[in-house]
């Protein structure tokens, strides 16, 4: 693999994952956390949810992409992109404590920067990073390891038909990197620009934001932390090796995903049977 796209990877995964959990470590000791169809973490009800409503919100996606005039379509996956980067900048500044006007003010300029450099691949990164640590962590903390692990099974194997199979996912990708919108990382060489989406960051971090509210009632800092790192780990494994296929046979699309999933899950597993 290319050393800068390898070093990008390095940082992004890095930067994402460590403010993701510093988000979500503040969420779980705070209680804070969202209701996604009832308020039990452990509930599998939570996972099929969460599954539904990713294949409603894509298929509604698509259908757009496919029929809306040019014009509508870039304006909804621009509100899209605000709604996105405003909700979750205020949830990664939750930590800081600052005032409220200050939390919704600096969310308000995120928005604003993004409108207005809307080109800019690094400042898009940026808000992807934003948007991947909250969100991840938001879920993580809101969702207990059982709900977690069914709903990472569910969602690989949707992402691996909807790469390979019906292929929607390549299109949707095409179209959101088309745009420069902060639903995918830019990691660019001299040859290629890579993309690579947020949900391969999100995912990981909602699995590593879980496990890590559920270890630290039953295990002092830093053992409590150590289960999540190794589980973020594995899932980087997972990435590298999918990146590194992809960028020895560019314009090849391959879901990062299900060996993230594979990975981390062996590796938690493998923690459980140690007595973690």
């Amino acid at each position: 693999m290319n050393r800068g796209l390898l070093a990008q990877l390095v940082i992004l995964f890095i930067i994402t994952q460590a403010m993701g959990l510093a988000v979500g470590d503040f969420l779980i000791n705070e209680q804070i956390r969202t209701s996604i169809v009832n308020d039990d973490p452990e509930s599998v009800d939570n996972s099929l949810g969460l599954i539904a409503w990713v294949l409603v919100f894509t298929a509604m996606l698509i259908l757009v992409i496919r029929f809306a005039p040019e014009w509508l379509l870039t304006i909804i996956l621009k509100g899209i992109e605000s709604l996105t980067v405003f909700g979750t900048s205020i949830i990664v500044l939750l930590p800081t404590k600052l005032a409220d006007e200050i939390i919704l003010g600096a969310a308000a300029l995120s928005v604003a920067v993004r409108i207005i450099f809307s080109k800019n691949i690094w400042l898009r990164n940026a808000s992807s990073v934003v948007a991947a640590a909250g969100a991840g962590a938001l879920i993580g903390a809101s969702l207990g390891v059982v709900a977690v692990f069914v709903f990472i099974v569910l969602l690989a194997i949707y992402d691996f038909i909807a790469v390979f199979k019906t292929k929607h996912m390549v299109q949707l990708a095409k179209t959101v990197t088309s745009k420069n919108l902060s639903f995918t990382y830019a990691l660019p060489t001299p040859s290629h620009q890579f993309e690579l989406g947020t949900g391969d960051l999100v995912m990981p971090l909602v699995f590593a934001s879980s496990v890590l509210a559920a270890m630290q009632p039953v295990h002092q800092f830093p053992y409590s932390i150590i289960p999540s790192i190794a589980v973020l780990a594995a899932s980087y494994v997972g990435l590298v090796l999918t990146l590194d296929y992809v960028s020895k046979r560019e314009g090849t699309a391959l879901p990062a995903l299900p060996p993230q999933t594979i990975l981390m899950l062996l590796t938690f597993g493998a923690l459980k049977l140690i007595g973690f």
